[in-house]
């Protein structure tokens, strides 16, 4: 056999290719190795998030239902950045159960449930503050959306996070007052989330 640096193949990923887990965001595929555990042979995906200094070793045979995904095309980078452009949908609901939800679609690894995360906790600079709990949520978001542009379009996440900025501010902002008690009822929702959890 040679032994020239030769991608490796497996369950459609090859070693080198750039690939996006759902909880961690775009890592790299570093290598296919093989380890026995109990007395069976394991095939593991070695994926490496620099930026995080991280190294996972995903079964192979578990790719698909771990949400493993190749990084999103054109297409899909498009839909993200016309959704960052879109009116804010805030549901009616406490803060900690919308948190949730955003935290959900920002572990579902899909770029445009990301990219709804982004628009809709996105503050400009004439908006209310931001709590600190919205503040972590939002820049989560659109560090896993900064990151998965900057490897698809190759360009620096710094470029990526101006193109995104850029499609946020040609988004409608809604009226100033009826935000105002928004960030009000966040507040009051964070503060009882506080209360519920020293509790």
């Amino acid at each position: 056999m040679s032994t020239a640096k030769k991608a490796v193949v497996r369950q459609g990923f090859k070693t080198g290719e750039y690939v996006v887990y759902p909880s961690h965001g775009v890592g790299q595929i570093t290598a296919i190795e093989e380890q026995e555990v109990a007395g069976f042979k394991l095939e593991l995906f070695v994926v490496s998030f620099s930026k995080d200094k991280m190294t996972l070793r995903v079964p192979t045979a578990k790719a698909a239902s771990v949400g493993l995904r190749k990084l999103a095309d054109g297409e899909s980078v498009a839909k993200a950045l016309t959704t960052l452009t879109g009116r804010a949908r805030i549901k009616r609901t406490m803060w900690s159960r919308r948190a949730q939800e955003y935290e959900a679609k920002i572990n579902s690894g899909d770029l445009v449930a990301i990219a709804e995360v982004v628009r809709d906790l996105y503050r400009s600079e004439a908006q209310p503050e931001q709590s600190y709990s919205e503040r972590q949520l939002y820049e989560a978001a659109l560090d896993r959306m900064t990151r998965e542009i900057a490897v698809v379009d190759d360009i620096t996440e710094t470029e990526a996070l101006k193109k995104i900025e850029g499609q946020l501010a040609k988004s409608p902002r809604r009226a100033g007052k009826a935000e105002a008690a928004d960030a009000d009822a966040d507040i009051e929702n964070d503060n009882e989330d506080l209360q519920e959890e020293a509790a």
